[in-house]
């Protein structure tokens, strides 16, 4: 069972708090802009593997493209059953989701964000993103981009981000 979530980022900065000498104020560079690309990733909490996708929107396209380029990532088809666990957003519950062979989607209660390990995934992968000014979209995505190729091979460190004690230990 994997689970799957959307997160939006952008150009408008992420402020966190940071260390700095005594008596000086930290400086942070900003220039809030709303220009927008939205992180798919997938997790598998049991052994950490996780895909990542870069997308310039969240509809119900877009998201069957999700599907089938992680399907093709997980080898999923008539002889591999994917499950992946995800919300209730309307282009994930939508009839119009071309879902591939192979994967099935089973949805959390609505209002339930505390029980998707997906959701914990965005501390990760915002990491490079934290306290930094781009100057375009491009240069943020090339940022995250590095920062998720290095993740997809991290896997103690996601599993321990998405494994919660509750979790079906099925592998």
């Amino acid at each position: 069972m994997w689970v799957m979530d959307e997160h939006r980022i952008g150009l408008k900065p992420l402020l966190r708090r940071i260390w700095a000498p005594r008596g000086q104020r930290p400086i942070v560079r900003v220039q809030p802009r709303y220009q927008w690309l939205y992180l798919y990733a997938f997790a598998h909490p049991n052994t950490g593997r996780s895909f990542y996708l870069l997308m310039p929107t969240v509809s119900i396209v877009a998201f069957s493209v999700a599907l089938a380029e992680f399907a093709t990532f997980v080898g999923a088809g008539a002889k591999q059953q994917i499950l992946i666990l995800l919300d209730k957003a309307g282009w994930h519950t939508s009839p119009e989701v071309e879902r591939p062979i192979g994967v099935g989607l089973r949805f959390l209660p609505a209002y339930s964000p505390e029980l998707q390990p997906a959701e914990h995934l965005w501390q990760l992968t915002d990491v490079p993103l934290v306290n930094r000014w781009f100057a375009s979209l491009d240069d943020l995505e090339s940022a995250l981009a590095q920062r998720l190729s290095w993740l997809q091979d991290q896997f103690d460190l996601v599993r321990s981000t998405t494994h919660f004690h509750w979790w079906p230990n099925l592998v």
